[in-house]
């Protein structure tokens, strides 16, 4: 425990730190962790690391890490990241022929959702960023107060199994507790932040990120369950993989972005 809170410290200072200052270096982090979150995917389906299809996923997950401003300036008008993505994917699918089916459609498939599911989820923590610091607060926090509520809530009151198959800790009294929490932590944010909603606004996208939030722990569950691992990754001692801390984010990043641009 004491190892896993010291880590949890010094790792939420600099990530809270480098949001703060934001501009290339924060940019350079989100790539990190996109990439890092790719391998952890790859390793739980135990490809080889230097393979052509993992180089290939590994591309299409940049691209789509890749934020528009980036993109604009990188890429020419009439060939955009949609573009490059599609002759990705169709270069895995050839792949599966070059090597005789040993590469199957299903492998395809899984190294093209993987990096589109890691990539985009960590394009939009930088368009979050770039909206303003206060939009990404927003969902970061109601995020952090979901998590904290539902497992000490649950904790202490829950009985009632929310999906034993996938998560069997979980309970229903620690899910509508980790809503309310974040709902809470919503409105307090509605006052100290500058954000251009209505309170009742913030608070329905606080619920919706708190549901979502609590899906995409759910999703990363269940995939970790189905490939037998108990943690995507090694990386934070006490913690698991980048997926493992980040998997609620990217999971609604994109949600709340949309949401945000309205």
């Amino acid at each position: 425990m004491k190892q896993r809170i010291i880590t949890g410290v010094i790792a939420g200072a600099l990530f809270l730190g480098l949001v703060i200052f934001g501009k290339w270096p924060f940019g350079l982090l989100v790539f990190a962790l996109g990439t890092i979150g790719y391998f952890e995917l790859i390793r739980m389906k135990k490809f080889n690391l230097f393979s052509a299809q993992t180089v290939l996923g590994l591309i299409l997950t940049w691209v789509a890490i890749t934020p528009t401003a980036l993109s604009n300036n990188l890429f020419p008008i009439e060939i955009g990241k949609t573009e490059i993505s599609i002759v990705l994917i169709l270069l895995l699918l050839s792949y599966t022929v070059i090597t005789k089916n040993t590469f199957t459609f299903e492998d395809a498939s899984f190294v093209v959702l993987s990096s589109l599911y890691v990539g985009y989820g960590f394009h939009y923590m930088y368009e979050m960023r770039n909206m303003g610091i206060s939009y990404f607060f927003f969902p970061l926090f109601v995020i952090w107060a979901t998590d904290s509520g539902a497992y000490f809530i649950g904790k202490a009151t829950g009985k009632t199994k929310l999906w034993p198959d996938i998560s069997p800790n979980k309970t229903i009294e620690g899910s509508i507790g980790g809503i309310i929490c974040g709902v809470v932590v919503a409105v307090i944010l509605s006052i100290m932040l500058t954000l251009n909603h209505s309170i009742l606004y913030l608070v329905l996208v606080a619920v919706l990120v708190s549901i979502f939030g609590q899906l995409g722990d759910l999703v990363q569950s269940a995939y970790k369950r189905y490939y037998g691992v108990k943690d995507s990754g090694n990386l934070l001692p006490g913690h698991g993989g980048i997926l493992d801390r980040f998997d609620s984010i990217i999971f609604t990043l994109p949600i709340v972005y949309l949401l945000f641009a309205l």
